[in-house]
């Protein structure tokens, strides 16, 4: 039933064209020289594997401590362009590490709350894309909505969204995850040759912000050690936000403490 939910969600997504994103890079810089030997490697490769488990994405962390990773994305899509004020705000307040995958669209719709995450040491700024796209190197599509649809819009989806958050913050992002986190493998492995590591996810925390609260906070539940917990930050009228707030003090009650991706290895 989540995963039907999940892909209308996705499917209506994909019918709203969004026009206020940049799509052509700049000739400056190193970006075209990498963007051709990319192109020269594996332009008309045909991928065997399609999903969000392939090979090379990290779903864990390498640890049996007592820890879990929360992942939070921001999509920018029409319907979800703000942010869960309640959520972060209790994040902060408990002192509760975070990942944010964040969309060049939701950098757009709201500077001045990515600029204020950026700058809290809380949280770590991740790549969650240009146009929020499946990764793929052949146009490859699920939930109704098309991957990039060759190996150049692929290199452009994930390397445009990293120098837009680089030049706001001074730091380049080293993890991505692409909109659906669906991948072939060599979408993986062009991401890790633009410098990422390609992280998905071990417990569906809110289904793309489908669940009720009692659902989110029953999937958290689930962590066991090293989990990487997936949900969304831009979609306040969810359930997310609440469920979260119900779970943290019970998984911390059973020895669990939080951290980002950074704090340990991934696997």
């Amino acid at each position: 039933m989540a995963r039907f939910v999940l892909a209308a969600v996705f499917t209506l997504l994909a019918v709203t064209e969004v026009r206020n994103v940049q799509a052509e890079p700049s000739a400056e810089g190193g970006y075209w020289p990498v963007k051709k030997e990319i192109l020269a490697v594996y332009s008309g490769r045909e991928p065997r594997e399609w999903g969000e488990t392939v090979t090379g994405v990290k779903t864990r962390l390498a640890t049996n401590d007592k820890v879990v990773a929360l992942t939070l994305d921001a999509c920018g899509s029409p319907t979800g362009k703000g942010m869960d004020a309640e959520l972060i705000r209790f994040l902060e307040q408990e002192k509760v590490p975070a990942t944010l995958f964040i969309n060049a669209r939701w950098i757009d719709a709201n500077p001045e709350m990515f600029l204020r995450l950026a700058r809290n040491p809380l949280f770590t700024i991740a790549n969650h894309g240009l146009l929020h796209k499946p990764a793929s190197v052949n146009g490859k599509s699920v939930y109704g909505i098309n991957g990039t649809r060759d190996v150049g819009e692929l290199v452009d989806e994930i390397e445009l969204n990293a120098e837009k958050i680089e030049n706001l913050t001074g730091k380049r992002p080293v993890y991505y995850r692409s909109g659906t986190a669906y991948y072939d493998e060599y979408a993986v492995q062009i991401a890790e040759r633009l410098g990422h590591q390609v992280i998905g996810f071990s417990v569906l925390g809110d289904a793309g912000a489908t669940y009720t609260a009692g659902q989110v906070t029953a999937a958290l539940l689930t962590a066991t050690p090293g989990s990487i917990v997936i949900l969304h930050m831009n979609h306040p009228e969810s359930g997310t936000g609440k469920g979260v707030m119900a779970a943290v003090p019970e998984l911390r009650k059973r020895g669990f403490r939080f951290v980002r991706l950074s704090d340990d290895p991934l696997r």
